[in-house]
């Protein structure tokens, strides 16, 4: 059952092993900051469903997690390059009322333990659970956080000095990729199985924006360290 108020947590790093946890009073928003990467670096921003784990739409139950195949190694092999894995995902579920930030909660700690049984890592979880049909008070049609605006990446670069114009964004949804765009990334990596979202994809392309597809994350993450587009900056 939804709580009508949840405040969002925010995780900040510090030098000790736990990491404070700062509550604040946005019932709609959760931002998660595993660890600093400073020096303006680029970094790999992802969607959650559909792109790291499957999409079984409102995914509120730990025991209904199924890691996509490959993901968690493409992960790794961004943290072994010391390349930020920032997750940016929309939580519609939670303004539905299917789940709550309990059951976000959960699902993410049985992720983390599934990337970390691989040796991965996310370093920043962002969601937004703001939607035009959600329950009060989650019911705003077009949040600054909610994809496909740009407000969680943005919120990610503030808060972890991410070099954006040299960062990308792999998704499964135009909205994922129109997100990257609207954020002033180098560009976006669609998995998608069908030609009329990659044809609309495209169209979001320009001189300072790339638009690429992949059958999945892996062969994303592997396109992109071979392109050079995920190098060490800063």
């Amino acid at each position: 059952m939804l709580r009508k108020w949840r405040p969002a947590y925010e995780v900040w790093p510090r030098m000790h092993k736990t990491p404070t946890i700062t509550i604040n009073d946005d019932a709609g928003l959760w931002c998660q900051i595993e660890r600093t990467t400073a020096c303006n670096r680029a970094a790999l921003f992802l969607d959650r469903d559909g792109v790291v784990v499957a999409d079984t739409r409102y995914l509120g139950r730990p025991e209904d997690l199924r890691m996509m195949e490959g993901a968690a190694s493409a992960i790794a092999r961004c943290n072994a390059l010391q390349i930020p894995v920032v997750l940016v995902t929309n939580q519609a579920g939670i303004a539905r009322g299917y789940y709550d930030w309990d059951g976000f909660r959960a699902v993410q700690a049985a992720l983390s333990a599934a990337l970390a049984a691989a040796g991965a890592r996310l370093d920043a979880v962002l969601a937004c659970a703001y939607h035009a049909e959600g329950a009060a008070p989650l019911r705003i049609a077009n949040h600054p956080w909610r994809k496909p605006n740009p407000g969680m990446i943005i919120a990610a670069a503030d808060r972890m000095d991410l070099d954006l114009s040299h960062s990308w964004i792999v998704g499964d949804s135009v909205s994922d990729i129109a997100a990257g765009a609207a954020a002033g990334l180098a560009g976006g990596t669609l998995l998608a199985p069908a030609d009329g979202p990659l044809r609309d994809a495209l169209l979001l392309a320009n001189e300072r924006f790339v638009v690429d597809s992949a059958p999945h994350l892996d062969a994303a993450v592997a396109a992109l360290i071979v392109q050079g587009n995920l190098a060490r900056r800063g």
